[in-house]
């Protein structure tokens, strides 16, 4: 197909090529529309001015899970979901040195209270699988399988307990040195979910004696936090099936992606070299020991608390057929679909 007519950002008009020297598209002219984030691309479909819908790799932060359902509900359209195109995480800054969260033991008793089976099933609505690494083992190089911090409360409790974050029993909030175990957690005000996961998350770390702050900005807001390495924990997610898991470790060493949150962990200087040692290697086995090794340290210091892959979604009338996902979130295969 090719593009006809377009506006930045707001719409654009592919039409049949019948000039196309492969197969011809079976659609004549595909229109698409820019729609908000939640409900809105949901509700024109039920008003019947648009087809179908489809959401990026943001997954459940695109769309509104109960409009959704109201569109399955009615027999009439198919929901069909991609494969795992990113990982979801909440992203802890170790080298934030006047916060609690630059303690290892700190990150790593965090990442036991994140009960990532529950968020997917009770926030995320089964629309998002849990996830229990960086990279799922559709990505590139990713053949195998890292430890699992599994939710463990006694276990978060004694690793705050060794960090020397003591909770008496006439406070809430455990203290070290006269100081309390106060963390703020930073959320895209534009996710559909991200808020409800840290309200939840909220009343978890309470249990363990943590006071967690939720504070929802802008998405360029948060990503100027992540540059500037203001922040405690940040919602966040890697680049994509497409890229990864390149470019998300390459972004380990990057002041605009994950510099400030690794430059607390004592072997720094000696993972980045890993990783220009690693981009180079042209054997794919070798090179996918290099990212395990890498990986591990990366995993052992709790800088990223993966929760759910995210995954494209299509909302489409039954009679739709052959639709169908390729590896990039930009790119749905429009010439291959045909009404019955």
């Amino acid at each position: 197909m090719c593009i006809r007519d377009s506006n930045k950002d707001e719409s654009a008009i592919f039409n049949k090529n019948n000039q196309y020297w492969g197969e011809k598209s079976k659609l004549n002219k595909v229109e698409t529309k820019v729609k908000p984030a939640g409900e809105t691309a949901f509700l024109s479909m039920k008003k019947g001015e648009t087809n179908f819908a489809f959401t990026d790799d943001r997954g459940t932060d695109s769309l509104d899970k109960d409009s959704l359902n109201q569109l399955k509900d009615t027999g009439q359209y198919q929901v069909k979901r991609s494969q795992a195109m990113n990982t979801k995480m909440i992203v802890a800054n170790s080298g934030k040195k006047d916060s609690a969260i630059s303690d290892k033991q700190v990150r790593q008793a965090l990442g036991h209270m994140v009960n990532r089976e529950k968020i997917a099933k009770d926030i995320l609505d089964k629309q998002e699988k849990p996830a229990t690494q960086l990279f799922a083992k559709n990505v590139t190089d990713i053949n195998f399988n890292l430890p699992t911090r599994h939710y463990d409360t006694k276990k978060a409790q004694e690793l705050l307990d060794k960090a020397g974050w003591k909770l008496s029993k006439d406070r809430q909030v455990r203290q070290k040195d006269g100081k309390e175990l106060n963390l703020t957690l930073y959320y895209d005000k534009g996710s559909s979910t991200q808020k409800e996961q840290g309200e939840y998350l909220e009343a978890e770390f309470k249990k363990i004696g943590v006071k967690l702050d939720i504070n929802g900005e802008t998405s360029d807001k948060i990503a100027e936090r992540r540059t500037s390495g203001d922040y405690d924990l940040m919602f966040n997610q890697t680049w994509g099936l497409l890229y990864d898991p390149q470019s998300t470790m390459a972004a380990f060493k990057t002041k605009t992606g994950y510099e400030s949150a690794i430059s607390g962990i004592k072997n720094k200087a000696q993972l980045y070299k890993e990783i220009d040692s690693a981009f180079k290697i042209r054997n794919q086995q070798e090179r996918s020991k290099a990212y395990q090794h890498i990986l591990k340290q990366i995993d052992d210091e709790s800088i990223f608390i993966p929760i759910s892959h995210g995954r494209m979604t299509v909302a489409a009338p039954k009679d739709l057929q052959k639709v169908s996902f390729t590896q990039s979130q930009y790119e749905l295969p429009f010439n291959e679909m045909q009404y019955k």
